[in-house]
């Protein structure tokens, strides 16, 4: 079965700015969090999708595990060329289950590896959340990272509370890549997603239960978004995030007032270049 969206790091050098500037647009921002391995977080809760905005915050923290060497030394060589979307993450339900079949695939990076830490509700009550993951590798891409992750106590996790944005944005629509030769990365994408792949002139598309993944050309990101695309240089890059709003006039507001500069897209979107990324707010039809 396909698996959906499940979030996207956005990677950044100064963790507090970030969340500042995303409750600027009209986003609920979560409180920030700890890894043993030296990351922070803020977390942006969309339904069944989140924004994990992240640094290395601690790199004396950092050891020769697993998740010091996949997740907070990966996001450090990243934030050293600049601040973007590093990491996309698929939601599992066996990440164990996952890991085999990418170890079938010839595209798995690691073993499932789980971790635990201290959540908060909305009260301040602490809850335990953990994880698993069970990350994969394309060649072909060094600068994204995947990986697929299951929740061992998604009640702890997903709150609506945090699912509510003053600039109206109700959910994911789909994460976009760039690359210069999109069919390179079909066979590795649809092992990934275990969802199919849909030629799309200009590259290809794979819909899932929650979203889905566009790749394509950087001019052709750069017509449709009216945005410069990432430097391709050294492989495909995660690019774009496309919402699903009800109220395109609330974030042109919220971006108004933050003094970002967005453009107008034929499609009646909007697109706003953020922090070494793209935001596109769609119209929920």
């Amino acid at each position: 079965m396909a698996r959906g969206l499940d979030h996207i790091v956005h990677a950044v050098g100064d963790l507090a700015a970030a969340a500042e500037l995303y409750r600027q647009l009209g986003f609920t921002v979560g409180a920030r969090n700890r890894h043993p391995w030296g990351t922070h977080n803020h977390i942006v809760q969309l339904p069944g999708f989140f924004i994990e905005l992240l640094t290395l915050a601690e790199p004396e923290k950092m050891s020769g595990d697993g998740f010091s060497t996949m997740f907070a030394a990966y996001n450090r060589d990243f934030i050293a060329r600049g601040d973007g979307l590093s990491m996309l993450v698929l939601e599992s339900s066996d990440a164990e289950g996952d890991e085999a079949a990418f170890r079938a695939a010839g595209i798995a990076a690691s073993d499932a590896m789980r971790f635990d830490r201290e959540g908060k509700k909305p009260d301040g009550t602490p809850v335990q959340v953990a994880f698993t993951l069970a990350f994969a590798k394309d060649s072909q891409t060094p600068d994204v990272s995947f990986f697929t992750c299951q929740q061992h106590y998604p009640e702890n996790f997903w709150n609506p509370a945090f699912q509510q944005h003053g600039n109206g944005v109700q959910g994911v629509a789909d994460v976009v890549l760039v690359a210069d030769e999109p069919a390179q990365h079909r066979a590795f994408l649809m092992a990934y997603s275990d969802g199919a792949a849909r030629d799309e002139g200009d590259g290809l598309s794979i819909e899932l239960p929650r979203g889905g993944i566009a790749v394509m050309t950087p001019q052709a990101f750069s017509d449709r978004y009216g945005q410069r695309a990432p430097d391709t240089g050294r492989g495909a890059r995660l690019a774009a995030l496309r919402f699903k709003t009800g109220d395109p006039a609330a974030v042109i507001a919220q971006l108004a007032k933050a003094g970002i500069a967005f453009s107008p897209l034929k499609s009646g979107a909007i697109s706003a270049a953020v922090l070494g990324a793209t935001l596109v707010f769609e119209p929920d039809q």
